[in-house]
């Protein structure tokens, strides 16, 4: 079983309880469909399990599958920037299928965000190294496609649906726990 390697520092994008007793880690992707099947799944594991879960996002893009994905993922940290990180991986989630340059404007726009700092942003890759070093620590972690996850530090390879992973969440918490 795989470790991660990389552990969740302070600049990470952390939902929920920070000091919970167990950690959920995704590298996702923003074009994935699985990716965006596993979403409904994770919200409900963290109405579930609340203060003992922290659900954190790592981006991996698959760039040669999907052409919007690196885009999307440094537009969700242009987001991350102006306090609205987990509002704009909803929304990209949500509109994975029809992604473009102008839908990231406008989901922008539709947050609040300036889309002339997010079009300056994404031209100069303002973001790109947060997205990279993302990948790169998932390269590290044996991440070799998405969605990949991990429960605390061990790579989870089971079922994506929500009782298989509140089984072992549970299985996790209990050990932390004891």
């Amino acid at each position: 079983m795989t470790r991660l390697s990389i552990s969740i520092g302070p600049d990470e994008h952390v939902q929920g309880n920070p000091e919970a007793g167990c950690s959920l880690v995704e590298y996702g992707d923003y074009e994935c469909p699985s990716c965006a099947q596993l979403q409904p799944v994770i919200k409900k594991l963290q109405r579930h399990f609340g203060s003992r879960l922290s659900f954190v996002f790592r981006n991996f893009p698959l760039r040669e599958m999907h052409p919007w994905a690196e885009a999307a993922a440094e537009t969700a940290e242009f987001a991350g920037a102006h306090g609205k990180f987990w509002e704009m991986h909803d929304l990209l989630i949500e509109n994975q299928a029809i992604l473009s340059g102008s839908l990231l404007l406008d989901l922008a726009n539709r947050l609040g965000l300036s889309s002339t700092e997010l079009d300056t942003a994404l031209n100069a890759k303002t973001y790109r190294h947060k997205v990279l070093d993302d990948f790169e620590g998932g390269v590290r972690n044996g991440v070799n496609g998405t969605p990949t996850l991990f429960i605390d530090d061990q790579r989870y390879d089971g079922s994506l649906d929500s009782e298989s992973l509140a089984d072992a969440i549970g299985e996790t918490l209990l050990q932390t726990e004891a």
